[in-house]
């Protein structure tokens, strides 16, 4: 099946004009998002702009086979299933998008990746061999050329001494990990950074007591000897992420946008209040590039957006049309 081109992106014409190429061809040939288009008695020859365009309830990837007619997974992603028994599975039939939708976004939003030396401390997601984050920064760790880049597991205290050697050379190094490996590395060691970006990524899987995201990036400014703490919002579902350089201010790359729904009518879009998230990524574009997230956040004029938190599953609504 042909590939849209879509990471030469530049204007929002052409973004709103890709998206709508892609509708069509997903609303033709993945046929769980046609029935839940016809569900919904949406008409593709009506669909003129984007907010036009239904967003597939994110629960559908714990549910159905979400892929395109004809197509055969290269690569098959599930998610943690920290927060429920029942895991999203992303039906990847190309990887080359992937690949190609990190790189470019690392490479737009932090320069070249060979540039930096990649930690990474992400112990929950390497128990698990089909998780979409450990597959990016696997990659970005093997095209990063650096000999200390690689993963340290459990090993704080190896870790820190690569990051303190790491910093003595003044050697620009990327720090990324889950929340919880992070702030058990800040309260075993202290650290002055100037050389190192520390990123978190993920929530606490269930190992520590969940913290607003402001509180949790004191604690690990503070831990960290820095400013800012930067951020990636991706999930398994999509193929391309959002970074935020501090205070919780995501930006998307050009084929990725954010929009955020009203509560209580999930068709009807809204700007500057707070809404449920929904995410087009055209990266997607073997399964499903129109997602309505469980995740609630604020867009704001820049279209930069901030999450807020998560609806609780009693308040999810339009979520089980499809779902025996």
């Amino acid at each position: 099946m042909p590939i849209i081109p879509v990471f030469n992106i530049q204007t929002q014409l052409e973004f709103e004009q890709k998206a709508l190429q892609v509708f069509k061809f997903q609303h033709k040939h993945l046929a769980i998002y046609k029935t839940y288009c016809d569900l919904l008695k949406v008409n593709p020859h009506k669909v003129f702009k984007i907010s036009d365009i239904p967003f597939l309830p994110i629960t559908f990837f714990k549910q159905q086979t979400i892929l395109a007619n004809n197509c055969v997974a290269e690569k098959v992603f599930t998610s943690s299933g920290t927060t429920s028994k029942t895991t999203s599975k992303h039906y990847v039939a190309d990887l080359t998008l992937y690949k190609t939708s990190f790189t470019t976004a690392f490479k737009q939003q932090y320069g070249p990746i060979e540039d930096y030396t990649i930690l990474a401390l992400l112990p929950s997601y390497l128990e698990s061999d089909s998780s979409s984050l450990v597959y990016m920064v696997d990659t970005l760790i093997t095209m990063s050329q650096q000999t200390k880049s690689g993963f340290y597991l459990n090993n704080l205290e190896e870790l820190a001494k690569t990051i303190k050697a790491q910093e003595l050379q003044k050697k620009k190094t990327l720090l990324i990990g889950v929340s919880y490996a992070l702030l058990d590395l800040i309260e075993a060691h202290t650290f002055k950074l100037e050389h190192t970006i520390v990123m978190e990524t993920g929530g606490m899987k269930g190992r520590r007591k969940e913290l607003i995201k402001q509180s949790l990036h004191e604690k690990l400014s503070k831990g960290f000897g820095v400013n800012t703490i930067h951020s990636e919002y991706g999930m398994t579902e999509l193929l391309s992420q959002a970074y935020s350089k501090g205070l919780g201010i995501f930006k998307c790359p050009p084929w990725m946008k954010v929009l955020t729904r009203d509560t209580q009518d999930p068709r009807e879009l809204v700007r500057g209040r707070t809404g449920g998230i929904n995410v087009i990524d055209l990266a997607n574009q073997y399964t499903c590039s129109f997602i309505a997230t469980q995740d609630l956040g604020k867009v704001h004029e820049d279209e930069s957006f901030e999450i807020l938190g998560r609806y609780d599953t009693s308040d999810v609504r339009g979520c089980n049309l499809m779902i025996d």
